[in-house]
């Protein structure tokens, strides 16, 4: 049976543009302070706090996520050499620190296989913590948003301790409950080098009083034996993440032949609600885009999967021209904002659960939206 039932009605079809639009990164936070949904609403997950506005995984982009109005802060987890969680997009961190300019460092760099393919840089778990948090983020994508590397250099790589720790300060401050959806990233690659993730990631839910039915946690992961395990002990959520291509890298390292197609067929479906309570696609899984990179028709992705009794939360929506699709895109530049809300109107309509989204501004205006057109039907 299905861990989970899927929301009480599949949402309404497609709908028309609205003459709302972002033309900048606004940093305010929205005029209403929405209530945290329950299980029967939609969710805005602030994918890697708000990473439109600050460098991802900084205290201060999560913290910026919760104040635009995010239900759920999404910090991924990789660990340090002395088995610290500290929250970092992947375990190589040339792309997401300023490592390079540590001279005192430079013969940390090296070459791992991680998840099978080889990687070039400085990874976390040849650091320990105290060295970590002698590094300072930057922004990952700065040819896509200049903006953020004002902040360069500015914040600390955090630990998930210290992100638990905000989202209790700031559910306090803010009056309402916000929530953590946690990533383990290669989970199977840190088995492997006898830094597992799962054990320190339970231990900080219990310090943090998160480990109980109830509690406002996601966790989710790309591969299949972290999810099985975990649930067995936990009594939180747990989201099995899914990609238009390849295979979760414990299936590939134990020599199964399913891949993430596999998963997300009716069949797969039923299997992951066996462990699982939700799932997260990739967006274009859900909607893809045709041949000339403008958004297309619906999947049957959404219905399949509340059919199995899982909830359907896609990534990654942002605003930025150069990941919308191409019939909603404005002005000439990659970085100028499109018609980002118009995109998330029609991911809605799908009847989606929930979006992890760089800009939670944007997704919570969008959900508003949204939700007024489904009143005045």
């Amino acid at each position: 049976m299905p861990r989970t039932h899927r929301r009480t009605a599949v949402l309404a079809a497609a709908v028309v543009a609205v003459p709302l639009l972002l033309t900048g990164p606004a940093t305010a936070a929205p005029p209403q302070e929405p209530d945290r949904p329950d299980a029967e609403e939609l969710l805005v997950i602030g994918h890697r706090g708000a990473a439109g506005y600050r460098p991802e995984h900084t205290l201060a982009s999560y913290e910026l996520a919760a104040r635009m109005g995010a239900d759920y802060l999404e910090p991924d987890v990789v660990s340090t050499a002395d088995g610290v969680l500290v929250t970092r997009h992947e375990n190589e961190i040339s792309g997401t620190t300023d490592v390079a300019r540590h001279p005192e460092f430079a013969d940390r760099r090296t070459t791992e296989v991680v998840d099978g393919v080889e990687v070039t840089g400085w990874f976390t778990e040849d650091f320990t913590l105290a060295e970590l948090e002698t590094l300072r983020a930057v922004e990952r994508l700065p040819e896509a948003r200049e903006e953020n590397t004002l902040y360069d250099g500015l914040y600390r790589v955090p630990t998930l301790d210290e992100v638990l720790e905000l989202r209790e300060e700031l559910s306090r401050e803010l009056g309402r409950e916000i929530g953590v959806y946690v990533e383990t990233k290669h989970p199977t690659y840190f088995d492997g080098i006898g830094l597992s993730l799962e054990e320190p990631l339970l231990a900080d839910l219990d310090e943090a009083g998160l480990d109980h039915e109830g509690a406002p946690v996601f966790l989710q992961s790309f591969e299949t034996t972290n999810l099985r395990q975990l649930d067995e002990v936990v009594d939180v959520p747990l989201v099995q993440l899914v990609s238009p291509t390849g295979a979760p890298y414990d299936l590939v390292a134990a020599g199964d032949p399913r891949n993430y197609a596999d998963l997300v067929s009716p069949e797969g479906l039923a299997e992951v609600a066996a462990y699982a309570d939700g799932i997260g696609p990739d967006k274009n899984m859900v909607i893809p885009r045709e041949a000339d990179d403008t958004l297309g028709e619906p999947t049957s992705l959404v219905d399949d999967a509340h059919d199995a009794g899982l909830v359907v939360h896609p990534y990654t929506f942002r605003n930025e021209n150069t990941f919308l699709p191409a019939d909603l895109r404005e002005g000439a530049a990659p970085d100028d904002y499109g018609r980002a809300i118009d995109e998330q109107l029609a991911f809605w309509a799908t009847g989606i659960d929930g979006v992890f989204t760089d800009n939670p501004d944007t997704g919570v205006v969008s959900r508003e939206l949204f939700e007024d057109e489904e009143a005045a039907a």
